[in-house]
């Protein structure tokens, strides 16, 4: 067996990009806190944790990099804002609307999102993990993503764990279980990684996907 592990399907990015070294526009953010009314401001890099922005108008305004940790956005208007690498850990997004806002790498893990608005919003880009109020990602798609994840973090468990998951909602999707065989034989259990990889590849066959089945095949090799 090969030491050198395929991967199959996109790997989420595991780390942030450097922070950018300008400092925050004061004015504008003295403008948000005020008015709650700040469309298309430039709040890159702004430090707003626990900010109370109910209702605050971002429309198409750049967050990117800020620090909204635990700030209360409900009901918030963000349609088309930069939140490239925002901090929007444990906020409360309760009714904002997010549609056509740009998501990279940000951080919505622990978030409550309960019927936020997110069309259009690449959420599957985002840090997820304990977010609340999104039934709508529950998919075996999102549970390989944050699998990849834990796979670049050495947590070979924990992969396994969101591996699993996957394959309960979709029992017959291949990547899962070509990728949980790649974390069975990181942890040396080669007897499971095999059977996984068996399955994995009678599933490719399957569905006629001849790039997977080679995949797997390389790895058993």
């Amino acid at each position: 067996m090969k030491k050198t592990l395929l991967t199959t399907s996109l790997l989420l990015l595991t780390s942030m990009s450097p922070l950018p070294v300008q400092a925050e526009n004061l004015a504008q953010v003295q403008q948000l806190m005020s008015t709650r009314e700040c469309p298309r401001c430039d709040l890159s890099n702004a430090g707003l944790v626990m900010a109370d922005l109910r209702g605050a108008d971002l429309r198409g305004a750049d967050l990117s990099y800020a620090n909204l940790s635990q700030a209360n956005l409900t009901g918030a208007d963000l349609r088309g804002a930069n939140l490239t690498a925002t901090s929007l850990h444990s906020a409360n997004l309760m009714g904002a609307n997010l549609i056509g806002a740009t998501i990279s790498g940000t951080d919505l893990r622990q978030a409550y999102l309960a019927n936020a608005y997110t069309w259009g919003a690449r959420l599957d880009l985002a840090y997820l993990d304990g977010a609340v109020g999104l039934p709508e990602l529950e998919t075996a798609e999102r549970y390989y993503a944050m699998a990849a994840v834990e796979a670049n973090r050495n947590n070979y468990v924990g992969a396994i764990e969101y591996y699993n998951r996957a394959l309960q909602l979709n029992p017959e999707y291949a990547p899962a279980y070509f990728g949980r065989g790649l974390m069975y034989y990181r942890l040396a259990d080669e007897a499971t990684a095999v059977q996984n990889a068996q399955q994995a590849i009678a599933l490719f066959e399957k569905q006629d996907d001849k790039q997977g089945k080679q995949a797997v095949q390389a790895f058993l090799s």
